[in-house]
């Protein structure tokens, strides 16, 4: 009887065993891994380019002054002349900077997105602002330039510091911006005296645009930040009214003596432009 109690023990353990070895094993729960949601919220950096163009409301048509016979100012036939100026559209042309800028976003994915944003940028504007023709048979005199009348303004550089307000659908954002502006230059380049200044003027800048995140892996992540955006932005520029040529169209660059057209002394004029512009920013912060 011991012996066939002591055999069952046996083969009961054995059949146990045996049976758990066949029991699936206990794993251990998989870790959830969020996935992260983009937000706009960081600071940035980055450059842009683009183009400006004229949207000033003054004439576009060409400016005559007449010349007496016998002017000093130009050679030829001893007869009246004309010197004939171009358009006076003076602000198109290249622009490209950089910018700097802080966003932050209310609720990550979808939501109301705000910030800062500061930029400074050369423009190549003013290249045909002198623009002008003589009568035929007639030549500028020894040491004559001449210069359009009209008191265009022109720049060398502009920049500005805006507020931005806009909503984000994820990795796109549309948004509206404005605020301070301010420029120089457009005076002594061209060879005018100094009553042509290279004066700085303040204004004021707004307009808007839709930027769009890249893949954290993208290749034009050069400089591994969170995120590259590329925008593609229109603004309007408009700096304080300035008084440039007061009227001059012609001095002696030996002497300094000027020369003034009747009718356009004291005329003033806006600069007024808009630049539509693709950029890259590189934005560093959260995800």
């Amino acid at each position: 009887m011991k012996k066939l109690l002591t055999s069952f023990a046996a083969f009961t353990a054995l059949t146990a065993a045996a049976t758990a070895a066949d029991l699936p094993r206990r794993a251990a729960p998989p870790v959830f891994t969020p996935v992260p949601v983009f937000t706009w919220t960081g600071f940035y950096a980055g450059f842009n380019a683009g183009y400006g163009f004229d949207v000033s409301p003054r004439t576009n048509g060409a400016t005559i002054v007449n010349l007496p016979a016998g002017s000093p100012l130009v050679v030829g036939p001893l007869a009246p002349s004309q010197a004939v100026f171009g358009g006076s559209r003076s602000l198109d042309g290249f622009s490209g900077g950089g910018q700097i800028g802080y966003n932050y976003q209310f609720t990550p994915g979808a939501g109301l997105v705000i910030g800062i944003e500061a930029d400074a940028q050369y423009v190549d504007f003013g290249r045909n602002r002198n623009r002008f023709l003589l009568t035929p048979g007639f030549a500028p005199a020894a040491n004559i330039a001449f210069v359009n009348p009209n008191g265009l303004s022109s720049l060398d550089f502009f920049g500005t510091v805006r507020g931005r307000i806009g909503y984000a659908f994820d990795r796109v954002l549309f948004y509206g911006t404005g605020g301070f502006a301010y420029g120089s230059g457009g005076g002594r380049q061209f060879g005018l005296p100094n009553n042509s200044t290279d004066d700085f003027r303040t204004g004021y800048a707004a307009g808007g645009g839709v930027e769009y995140a890249l893949p954290t892996d993208s290749f034009l992540n050069f400089f591994r930040s969170s995120a590259v955006t590329f925008k593609v932005e229109g603004l309007y520029v408009n700096l304080d009214r300035n008084n440039r040529n007061n009227g001059l169209f012609a001095f002696n660059a030996a002497t300094g003596a000027s020369f003034f057209a009747p009718g356009f002394v004291g005329r003033r004029n806006d600069t007024e432009f808009a630049v539509v512009r693709a950029g890259l920013n590189y934005k560093f912060g959260t995800y």
